[in-house]
Order: structure tokens, then C-alpha cells, then sequence
């Protein structure tokens, strides 16, 4: 066989080989590509599922506050003067100590030199728990320097020092809830007694009296106390947690859990439109949109669609209704 019938031989066999070849694939795309195959099913695109954390809408109370700070004082003091100027010679009480009205505060001695007096007795003036006792064995007053403060009663008020800008919602009789350090988790109630009628011009506010309820008689005077103002108080409104509302251009709206039409296992979200009202320490009221007890996303909201499909992580205890 010369080099021309064997180079012959050679190209029929490949060319049968690629035909075979060819037909193969194309028998191969035939069968992908036939309705309802398993390799089209593969193919088609899976729908996102995007994980998130809900909670349940609540009806209860929102209130607003003003948050200030103020010392306990005794709610009714008297202070005791000598009737004459010198030394004073003798005390005769101690801070804390309960005095009736006529006993020995002091005794004030007001001789000079040459010259001999007889000594001039402070009295209580009324029946009390002395507070302040600045008057010590030695040191010279006058008859404008107390001798003592006398608390007449047990009750306690706070006083406050409101700013300027917050004085149009200071009114008699407001609620106030009062904190303090020495009794962490307790808090004490408590309403305003007395408004200035005057605005301090040098810090440029406003002296608030607060009375307080000193249930236990756990409150004594000097301590620093925490107060909240309560100048507005709401009942019976929905509110939320403020982290679940959205505001994209211009539009205010929160995402509620749903279940899918074509799929009722398969959790989806619905975009709803919603009108807030006021916010107080992240809780936020709604005043158009939801209803107590729907569902709605709280974490994981940011990449969400009307109708995105969801798992749930996580659901959050609801919001006090109080």
C-alpha cells in the first residue's frame, strides 16, 4: 500500500470519528434541553432567602419625659438664730437628733473683754429632726448666722432647676418617677408641688419642687436623686421597637410576616406603609398601619422586597405594655 491509500484510509477514518462525535453532543443538548428533564430543573434559578429576626406589635402606654437631677431637702425647715452676738459656748444636739419645740440648741456667750454676760440660750422654735448643725464650740457668730436648720415634718420634696426651654410643659401635679443610686431598681413616685414664678437670669432657669412619696422612709435628705418629668402620657396606642421602621425616599414603612399564596410554608413579607407618632427611648408609636399582635421585622430588614421570602431567626419578646 503506497503513502497516497494510506493518508486516504487515515482522513475517512477521522472524518467518521468527528461525525460520530458530533452526533453525540448534539443528542446530548437534545436531551437537556426536553421539557421537564432534570437537568433544566437544575439549571433554573433558586428564589433568595433572606434570614431575620421579628416581633410582635404591641397596644399599650408611651409617655414622654423630661429627664433632670436634684437634691432631696426636708420639706419644711426652720432655722435657729442666737438672739446675741459672741462665742459659742456650749452645743447641746447633734445632726439627726429629734428635738422638741423649746429645747436647748446652743449657748452663745457674748461677753467682751472687761466685761461679763450672762449666756444667750438658742431655742428650737419647732418640734423636729435637726439637719444642719453648723455651729461649733468656739467659733463667733452673729444674730444672722443660724445656729442650726430643724427639719419640722418626715416628708421630703426634690428640688429642681428646669431649663429655659423646657418651661412651657412645667405644670403643678405632673407625675414624676424618681431614681437613686443608693436604692438601685426601686423607683419612687412623686408630683410637682411648686413652680418659680421668676426665671434665674445669671443660668437662665426655672426652680421646680417636687414631692415624693418616701414610702419606707428610705429617702433621706441630702441624697441626689434622678427624675423624670412625665409631660406627656399616652394609653391604649400601638407601638413598635423604632429599629423596625424604614424611611426611604420619603416613604415610611415596616415589613410584617406573612405566608407566601403559592406556598403557605414558605414565611414572606409584606411591605406596609405606616404613620409614626412620637419617640421615647427607641419605642416608637404608630399612629396608622398596624394592629396589636401582627408580626413584624425588626433585624435584617435592610435588603427586603415587597413578597421576599424569609426564614425567622430569631422573634423578640414583645415591648412592655406599660
Amino acid at each position: 500500500m503506497n503513502n497516497k491509500k494510506i493518508l486516504m484510509l487515515l482522513l475517512a477514518v477521522l472524518s467518521f470519528s468527528g461525525c460520530a462525535k458530533i452526533k453525540e453532543i448534539r443528542e446530548d443538548i437534545q436531551e437537556k434541553i426536553k421539557p421537564g428533564s432534570t437537568a433544566k430543573k437544575q439549571s433554573a434559578p433558586q428564589k433568595a432567602v433572606f434570614a431575620v429576626n421579628t416581633t410582635s406589635v404591641v397596644k399599650g402606654q408611651i409617655q414622654d419625659y423630661i429627664a433632670l437631677s436634684g437634691d432631696i431637702v426636708a420639706g419644711s425647715t426652720v432655722d435657729v438664730y442666737s438672739d446675741a452676738a459672741g462665742k459659742v459656748a456650749q452645743v447641746y444636739t447633734a445632726v439627726g437628733q429629734r428635738v422638741n419645740k423649746g429645747a436647748r440648741i446652743a449657748a452663745v456667750d457674748p461677753s467682751r473683754p472687761g466685761m461679763i454676760y450672762q449666756w444667750g440660750i438658742a431655742l428650737a422654735p419647732i418640734s423636729g429632726t435637726v439637719v444642719a448643725l453648723p455651729a461649733q464650740v468656739g467659733m463667733t457668730i452673729s444674730q444672722a448666722v443660724p445656729l442650726a436648720r430643724i427639719s419640722g415634718g418626715s416628708a421630703l420634696e426634690i428640688r429642681l432647676y428646669v431649663a429655659e426651654r423646657f418651661i412651657s410643659k412645667m405644670a403643678m401635679n405632673l407625675p414624676c418617677e424618681i431614681t437613686l443610686d443608693a436604692w438601685p431598681g426601686d423607683i419612687f413616685q412623686g408630683s410637682i408641688s411648686e413652680v418659680a414664678p421668676t426665671v434665674d437670669p445669671a443660668s437662665r432657669t426655672m426652680e421646680v419642687r417636687i414631692n415624693v412619696d418616701n414610702a419606707g422612709s428610705k429617702l433621706k435628705a441630702g441624697m441626689f436623686a434622678k427624675v423624670k418629668i412625665i409631660t406627656e402620657r399616652k394609653d391604649n396606642i400601638v407601638k413598635i421597637p423604632a429599629t423596625a421602621m424604614l424611611n426611604r425616599f420619603g416613604e415610611q414603612y415596616v415589613f410584617v410576616i406573612a405566608s407566601d399564596y403559592e406556598n403557605p410554608q414558605q414565611k414572606v413579607v409584606r411591605k406596609r406603609a405606616v404613620t409614626p407618632g412620637i419617640l421615647i427611648d427607641g419605642i416608637l408609636e404608630i399612629q396608622n398601619g398596624l394592629a396589636a399582635d401582627e408580626e413584624i421585622v425588626v433585624r435584617g430588614q435592610t435588603l427586603l422586597e415587597d413578597g421576599a421570602w424569609v426564614n425567622i431567626i430569631e422573634k423578640f419578646a414583645p415591648l412592655s405594655a406599660n
